[in-house]
């Protein structure tokens, strides 16, 4: 929520400043403090870049880059990854009005640079309020670890059918599975523990995440919920 406030406000704050140096252009007074500034930004920010890079990678596995923000449990890496390249392609979008405004002369080029960088600002911020709206309201298990489960389930001896499933990630690991199955007919109370443990069991080897289970047995013939 703080880095979504934070690109909200400063997609506003350059996208007013990139139109006021577009409607009244000025003079750089020190450009090549500010080539310097830059360049120094982008290197120190090309290592912050590849450090999240690295880090991430663990936790990305096979899937790639935009998959991983698009559905990773924990906020925290997709957040620092648009943060850092926002912020490396913000740099650069600003050495490039810097640059055209002393290669061209007009200094509508630093107010061009200065305005796609609110732009850019603008698009993550809306990145952010997709990707992480579904975190907040609670977000379910993917299609494969849901198939995952659902396998597991049914192929558990005891466990005729699944009639119901939902799932709810309650952190980055715990992942709450919810669900009624039907169990063969005759079995005895000992049995039906036996058979739930079992379920359970398997669950949590197929995902490891799946940490809450909670399964209501059914009689055959008990009908979906």
């Amino acid at each position: 929520m703080v880095a979504l406030v934070l690109f909200t406000i400063g997609s506003l704050f350059a996208a007013y400043e990139g139109i006021e140096k577009i409607r009244h252009p000025h003079e750089l007074t020190s450009p090549a403090v500010a080539l310097g500034v830059l360049a120094l930004a982008i290197v120190i920010e090309m290592w912050s870049f590849r450090t999240a890079i690295r880090e991430s990678r663990s936790a990305k596995g096979d899937e790639g880059w935009v998959e991983f923000i698009r559905h990773a449990k924990a906020p925290e890496l997709p957040v620092v990854l648009l943060e850092d390249a926002g912020a490396l392609l913000g740099l650069v979008l600003a050495l490039g009005g810097v640059g055209l405004t002393l290669v061209t002369g007009e200094p509508v080029w630093d107010g061009i640079g200065t305005l796609s960088i609110g732009v850019l600002l603008g698009i993550i911020s809306v990145v952010l309020v997709v990707e992480m709206r579904s975190l907040l309201i609670g977000e379910g298990a993917r299609p494969r670890d849901l198939a995952a489960v659902r396998q597991a389930l049914a192929g558990t001896p005891g466990v005729v059918s699944v009639l119901s499933l939902a799932t709810q990630y309650l952190g980055p690991d715990h992942l709450l599975v919810g669900t009624r199955v039907e169990l063969e007919s005759g079995l005895t109370v000992a049995d039906v523990a036996r058979t739930i443990d079992a379920a359970e069991a398997r669950v949590r080897a197929a995902v490891p995440a799946a940490t809450p289970i909670y399964i209501e047995p059914a009689l055959p013939g008990g009908g979906e919920d």
